[in-house]
């Protein structure tokens, strides 16, 4: 507790830039263990993207085994069973029009519902098709959207540093999609797009503070822009972790009390999406966009100068490790 008042107060200096072998280390290994999840096992595409068929019906007294059980005995071989309260939502893979009624009669003779309440939804692949391609193309938008933002309101640099920390977010999640086995539906694009929005905020946040102290270095600065940029980014860091910690809490609500107590099973392809692109989102403004930055801006003309100057007197030995990234 003493460390945590500590750091909320801000009498902790933490050298995020110089450690930045161990955040590039971490992160590597994080992007290696999502990158093989998504080779060998894959996304788990919901039926909006395969095709197949969604039965929908009440049924307060089945359980998952009982429902699949029942299915399966009309010869269906994927079967994915997701409650939501008293209603149930089972996904197959696309079947003719005789097998769809015949689950549907099957369904209502095993758990006594009318036949006329088991609503059957047919998706085909080419619809699904449709939606990926409208997915991609909106995640496209949204990057040349905010280099061009990032580009005007900044610098290049910050906006290449953002773009490297929002697919390093957008892969870890797919990662943790792919050895989960969680369902890819509409939902979690949505919470996909969502998590790049917030991880923006809170990168745009950072660079705006450390454009505001680096814009006073010169030549008789007594910080190198690595130490400028750790300074600046201490002095956001209290203000991202609240931030984060707000946002967090009532998705974490969502995803372990909703879809496991109250069985909400719906709104786990939404807030896996949240919860974990939050968490990462946040350790990637800090610890992989901001070292990047100075990485590319430690390079200039100018900052190498001033690294010099402050080495040759001793100036800059608090940032000698963090001068490091622009030579390392």
């Amino acid at each position: 507790m003493g460390l945590a008042r500590r750091l909320y107060r801000g009498e902790i200096d933490v050298d995020f830039v110089g450690k930045w072998r161990l955040w590039y280390s971490l992160s590597g290994f994080l992007l290696l263990v999502s990158l093989a999840g998504l080779l060998f096992n894959g996304l788990n595409l919901g039926v909006e993207f395969k095709g197949g068929t969604v039965y929908s019906f009440e049924a307060p007294t089945a359980t998952v085994e009982t429902i699949r059980e029942s299915i399966r005995e009309e010869g269906v071989h994927q079967v994915i069973v997701q409650s939501a309260g008293d209603g149930w939502r089972v996904t197959t893979e696309s079947l003719s029009e005789d097998t769809r009624a015949q689950v549907q009669s099957e369904i209502a003779k095993d758990f006594n519902t009318p036949a006329g309440e088991v609503s059957i939804q047919a998706i085909g692949p080419s619809w699904g098709g449709e939606v990926s391609q409208q997915a991609w193309i909106g995640l496209g938008v949204f990057m040349v959207a905010i280099i061009l933002y990032l580009s005007m309101a900044f610098e290049p640099k910050m906006a290449l540093a953002a773009i490297v920390a929002l697919i390093h977010d957008l892969v870890i999640t797919a990662g943790i999609y792919a050895w989960s086995g969680f369902e890819v539906t509409p939902a979690t694009l949505l919470g996909f797009l969502t998590i790049l929005g917030y991880s923006l905020y809170d990168a745009v946040v950072v660079f705006d503070m450390i454009k505001e102290v680096t814009a006073k270095l010169g030549h008789t600065s007594k910080m190198t822009y690595s130490m400028a940029a750790n300074n600046a980014l201490n002095h956001t860091l209290i203000r991202s972790l609240n931030t984060s910690l707000v946002a967090i809490l009532p998705v974490a609500a969502i995803l372990f009390i909703g879809t496991t107590l109250l069985g909400a099973g719906t709104l786990k392809d939404l807030s896996l999406a949240l919860f974990v692109g939050m968490i990462v989102g946040t350790y990637s403004s800090l610890c992989v966009a901001t070292p990047l930055l100075v990485t590319l801006k430690e390079r200039e003309p100018k900052y190498q100068a001033i690294a010099r100057r402050l080495a040759s007197t001793g100036g800059g030995k608090k940032g000698s490790k963090s001068a490091a990234v622009a030579k390392g």
